[in-house]
């Protein structure tokens, strides 16, 4: 029997999703659920609400609990964590190479290494240097991916997943769509109590291992509602 699908949507230069990708795919395997990762831009869908930055830059309080909780979060799992400067960065490269490596079979592992990048390692995620060392790393030959990253394909890939995270009210409070079929980096842990997720405080979620994700999220039916 195929494992139920969970949609775990991510913006690169997200804070909260920096954990939540380093460890997803261990939980999901130990909760019997397949994992399909979907980069997404927050960007455009901060822009469409009047913002030009993070939310965390606006509201400076909000900022400097995030930042706190952030770091303890890291300190509990393990990773190591500095705040890159500038915050948030230019993510747009990386995520176009993220969905050319998800389609070639390397992309969950060049995802942690660009989190590890700029949140352990302070490294300038947008520089082109940085993304082909990383995925010199990963003994994926960079040229070729550079160069697929800036087709007509990829910049109109990363705009339909972009919108369709949008459409998802990725950036809301209620984050995933339907109940424990999708979640993001970003997901507000009080969805637990109405919809059985179980979450953690790296904010995303997985669907709690009994039968209510075959319900959710059968693994012939789409994870994302259309």
């Amino acid at each position: 029997m195929s494992r139920p699908i969970v949609d775990f949507w991510f913006e690169l230069a997200s804070t909260y999703s920096y954990p939540a990708a380093m460890r997803i795919n261990a939980l999901a395997q130990g909760a019997g659920i397949a994992v399909r990762w979907r980069p997404f831009l927050l960007g455009p869908i901060l822009a469409a609400q009047g913002l030009t930055t993070s939310p965390f830059n606006v509201h400076a309080a909000k900022g400097d609990y995030m930042w706190r909780d952030v770091a303890r979060i890291c300190t509990a799992l393990g990773l190591p964590f500095r705040r890159p400067d500038p915050f948030p960065q230019a993510s747009l490269l990386a995520a176009r190479i993220a969905l050319v490596g998800l389609e070639e079979g390397w992309g969950e592992r060049f995802v942690p290494a660009v989190y590890r990048a700029q949140f352990a390692d302070g490294l300038p995620i947008a520089e082109r240097t940085v993304v082909a060392d990383l995925l010199h790393v990963l003994d994926v030959d960079p040229g070729p991916v550079l160069a697929r990253a800036q087709s007509e394909e990829i910049k109109g890939r990363l705009r339909t997943e972009t919108d369709a995270a949008a459409k998802l009210g990725i950036l809301a409070l209620q984050a995933s769509s339907p109940p424990g079929a999708s979640c993001s980096g970003a997901t507000i842990a009080s969805r637990r109590r109405s919809t059985g997720l179980r979450t953690s405080r790296c904010g995303y979620c997985l669907p709690a291992p009994t039968d209510a994700v075959a319900r959710h999220a059968p693994a012939a039916r789409p994870a994302i509602a259309q």
